[in-house]
């Protein structure tokens, strides 16, 4: 009897994956197009560097877009080259003209256009280290907080704050700044440039805002566990607003105005707060921690960590540490829920 023999199979018979279909057409251009929006809707915010609000940063983003341009320009002329000589004009070269064209096209043209624009932006500088119209602000890097202090001129003693920045529209200020233990960096993109903050030494930088309105200051610098959760409000206000705040962040700490927030100065006083925090006008006047004579103005606590409502006050007392990895202020999870909301009322009511 005969018996058949299968087929022999090759390498070209064997099943493969199937291979997948790239989308063609206005499915793959709305694709690209949905790809399009969602890069750029990464520009705007209030931590953009690319929508400026202060002529500073006007002027890092004239300094990025013309460089941006340049670099454009210039990768258009050597590809434009590569192609002309490999599609166009295929034939060979004589020994002298190739080394030409490699000494002008790869050489010469691109080193007068850098270093055109390194000039140019070196220029812009020294604006970026002008000295203010009168106000100084000075910022020291904690682990992981701001302390703050405006000195306008003619006052006899500084103005403190904490993890918050408020600056006049239309005026320049200048800023001191210094760190405690590790290298800060000082950053409001939308306001202008960084500057980093070291241990022992004075840096300064000064910035003129021009739009009113809240912006989101970072530190640009690593700088430990909770790095990322170390930023600030800058809030830019119309000037005369800005003179009436700052007068008013001059006073003492208000007292209490609700039977919640009698309550709450009591669990301050009876918890320790006041051996770490100050309160101007009370007996609470250690600098350990931030100054919490009007914290109930602020934006946000905790470095930016959590907003600023009754609700956002307790959670932080209550997980500090669980919020904010190694932060140095101990979480207080003892409290009973009525008791943190009394001490937020009383921390609230500081305005």
């Amino acid at each position: 009897m005969i018996q058949s023999r299968p087929p022999e199979t090759t390498a070209l018979d064997i099943p493969g994956p199937v291979p997948t279909e790239r989308p063609q057409g206005p499915r793959c251009i709305r694709q690209r197009i949905l790809a399009s929006v969602l890069l750029l809707a990464g520009c705007e915010g209030p931590q953009s560097a690319l929508v400026p609000a202060g002529v500073d940063a006007q002027a890092l983003h004239l300094l990025f877009t013309t460089m941006l341009g340049g670099a454009i320009v210039l990768w258009l002329l050597m590809n434009g080259f590569i192609y002309w000589f490999s599609h166009r004009h295929p034939a060979a070269f004589s020994e002298i003209a190739a080394r030409w064209l490699i000494v002008l096209g790869g050489v010469v043209t691109p080193a007068i256009m850098v270093g055109a624009l390194l000039v140019w932006g070196l220029t812009l500088l020294p604006d970026q280290r002008i000295a203010g119209n009168g106000l100084r602000i000075r910022v020291h890097g904690e682990q992981w907080w701001w302390r703050v202090a405006y000195q306008p001129p003619g006052t006899s003693g500084p103005i403190i704050s904490a993890n918050e920045i408020r600056l006049p529209a239309g005026r320049r200020t200048e800023f001191i700044l210094t760190s405690d233990r590790v290298i800060h960096s000082f950053w409001i993109p939308a306001l202008g440039g960084k500057m980093d903050m070291f241990p022992g030494r004075e840096t300064r930088m000064s910035l003129q805002p021009e739009t009113p309105g809240r912006y989101r200051g970072q530190c640009a610098e690593f700088c430990g566990a909770s790095h990322a959760w170390m930023a600030f409000e800058a809030v830019v206000m119309p000037p005369e607003e800005f003179d009436a705040w700052l007068k008013a962040e001059a006073k003492d700490a208000r007292p209490p105005q609700q039977d919640s927030a009698r309550k709450g100065q009591q669990i301050f006083r009876r918890e320790g707060c006041g051996a770490c925090h100050t309160l101007r006008g009370t007996e609470a006047v250690a600098q350990v921690g931030p100054d919490l004579t009007h914290i109930g103005n602020r934006h946000s606590i905790g470095a930016g960590r959590l907003g600023a409502t009754l609700d956002d006050i307790a959670l932080w007392v209550r997980h500090t540490g669980d919020l904010k990895p190694e932060v140095h202020m101990p979480a207080f999870p003892h409290l009973e829920p009525a008791e943190l909301r009394d001490l937020a009322s009383y921390l609230k009511g500081l305005k």
